[in-house]
């Protein structure tokens, strides 16, 4: 493989994506890795490889190739000084790119698990190389160099894949077989008839007909199954903020840990393009890089989150709960944390549908505004989520138009962001408005029909595409009847809770059993709280098998 003479310009790093490590570093982590000379030509890792090596360049260039068919193009070049890879080399994801080597050189290749620990244990190395690898997986996911999924944008099953990879931060591109030109020839090179739509190609050319969420994840090295370890200390179900911090927690400090989402990792604040008031990250932090830095680091103390893993009964079982699982897997478990938080609440309109995952969202993030630049947008919500959408789409479309059924943009968001949303020339807040109707062809979306809910009065706003954001119904059904909710389904604790015992606080009704985060009732609908509580909840359990083991008969 070579690499043309006009593609050796080193690739400029405007963003922090490709930084250069100093001599210090590169000595450093030469401790932990070997020296190789090479020649042009040589792949030092090809598209669809996992568990490579990490590469510094030590000498001559590096270029980073991806290959469509039979074409292939040169995306980037690296000069001394720099690392290759991307996010997806900490995760034990496939690689979406090649690395061949441009001229004669030498490099520094370094094993994936002592990447790892490298990473995990040089806060000053390790945070350059996570920031650049974050910085990297964004500029993916805007190239949309990576899967292709070929279906039909009002298929269900092709809306289930796009909402999977994007919640999952899979770098991706739609061709869509409604729109798109050459979705059918593509179809026709990969010998995949319209009726086995969706179909998901993969980093290597690999190819899966409408594969099922687990399966997906587990050919993207998402899924990490169960190992049969006996009877865990704390099961974990859920992993936004507050099942993550209780994962970490629980498993730095000896307990035997389980932990599954339904979804993926980060929950609703993974879908937050950025949290500028989470305490510790003054200019800021997405809720995507704010989940994955929280597996990593989850994944340091020996705990995978099992992704997708959604939890469908509760069952007390002498002194232990049994918690079933979509696949069949039962997980046995000393106490149980529940962080299912809550689902997206919908419109009360009509046939909608079908429009969800091509111009109807409930999440901004780069996948999302990727879609709809230079075109209007409506955003319909008064609280952070709404705010931090809004002031995050303005940076791309030209209007963005803010919905809020009340009549105080600070009843429901943060000053901060309350002052951003007003300051912003992009934004318009429409105050005691909701959305009565959508103009759409059954293909695209022109504008709404909203109404002033004082008035009566109805107007038309155009928008190209709608971002809503009006609260979430907890996900509470699994729990079986075993454990008290209040009247919205949300789990009640502590004191509310009830039950034969003296719960304690974040405890259920049913002992051992706690909740955190959005799920529960009372909950302060903020990151910072929900990850405060999954932290709190973990000295809790500690509490609770103290209390069991005291008891006559020990713990089961």
């Amino acid at each position: 493989m070579t690499v043309a003479a006009q593609d050796l310009v080193e690739t400029p790093d405007p963003h922090g994506a490709f930084p250069r490590l100093t001599r210090e570093q590169i000595e450093k982590l030469s401790d932990a890795g070997e020296r190789r000379p090479v020649r042009p030509g040589d792949v030092l890792y090809a598209q669809g490889d996992r568990d490579t090596d990490f590469y510094v360049v030590l000498s001559g260039k590096v270029a980073i190739q991806h290959r469509e068919g039979d074409e292939t193009r040169t995306v980037r070049v690296h000069g001394p000084g720099r690392f290759l890879g991307e996010l997806g080399l900490l995760e034990g994801q496939p690689s979406f790119f090649t690395a061949v080597a441009a001229e004669p050189g030498e490099v520094l290749a370094i094993g994936a698990g002592k990447l790892r620990q490298l990473v995990l244990s040089d806060p000053v190395l390790g945070d350059l190389i996570l920031h650049a690898y974050f910085a990297r997986r964004a500029v993916i996911i805007g190239s949309g160099d990576g899967l292709r999924i070929v279906g039909s944008c009002y298929s269900p099953d092709t809306r289930r894949l796009l909402e999977f990879v994007a919640r999952n931060r899979l770098p991706y591109r739609l061709d869509d077989l409604d729109k798109d030109r050459g979705a059918e020839e593509l179809l026709r090179r990969l010998g995949v008839t319209v009726d086995e739509t969706p179909v998901v190609v993969l980093p290597g050319a690999g190819v899966l007909r409408n594969p099922s969420n687990t399966e997906l994840a587990s050919a993207m090295g998402l899924r990490h199954e169960e190992l049969p370890v006996g009877v865990r200390d704390v099961l974990v179900v859920g992993a936004g903020p507050g099942g993550l911090a209780a994962v970490v927690y629980a498993a730095s400090e000896g307990l035997a840990t389980s932990a599954f989402d339904a979804v993926a990792a980060g929950g609703q604040a993974g879908t937050t393009s950025r949290i500028e008031n989470y305490l510790g990250f003054p200019s800021g932090i997405s809720g995507a890089e704010l989940a994955e830095r929280s597996v990593i680091q989850a994944d340091k103390f020996g705990v995978r989150v099992v992704v997708p893993g959604e939890a469908r009964t509760l069952t007390p079982q002498g002194g232990l709960y049994a918690v079933g699982f979509d696949d069949g897997t039962e997980i046995v478990t000393r106490t149980v944390i529940i962080a299912t938080g809550a689902r997206y609440r919908r419109l009360p309109l009509p046939r909608l549908e079908h429009l969800e995952g091509t111009c109807l969202y409930y999440a901004a993030t780069p996948q999302e505004a990727r879609q709809c630049q230079a075109d209007p947008v409506a955003v319909v919500g008064g609280g952070n989520s709404a705010g931090q959408a809004a002031v995050f789409l303005a940076q791309s479309s030209p209007v963005v138009h803010l919905l809020v059924r009340g009549g105080d943009l600070g009843a429901d968001m943060s000053r901060y962001l309350v002052d951003q949303v007003e300051r912003h020339p992009r934004i318009q807040v429409h105050l005691h408005t909701e959305v009565r109707d959508v103009d759409e062809d059954g293909k695209t979306m022109s504008g709404v029909e909203v109404e002033d809910n004082r008035t009566g009065e109805r107007h038309r706003l155009a928008a190209r595409a709608l971002f809503v954001f009006i609260g979430a119904a907890p996900h509470t059904r699994w729990l079986s009847g075993h454990v008290a909710l209040d009247e919205d389904g949300f789990v009640l604790t502590g004191a509310d809770a009830g039950g034969s015992h003296a719960p304690l606080p974040l405890e259920t009704s049913s002992p051992g059993v706690f909740a955190v985060g959005d799920v529960r009732h009372g909950s302060v609908k903020r990151v910072a709280s929900a990850a405060g509580e999954g932290a709190m909840a973990v000295r809790l359990v500690h509490e609770r098998l103290a209390q069991e083991l005291a008891e006559p008969g020990g713990l089961p």
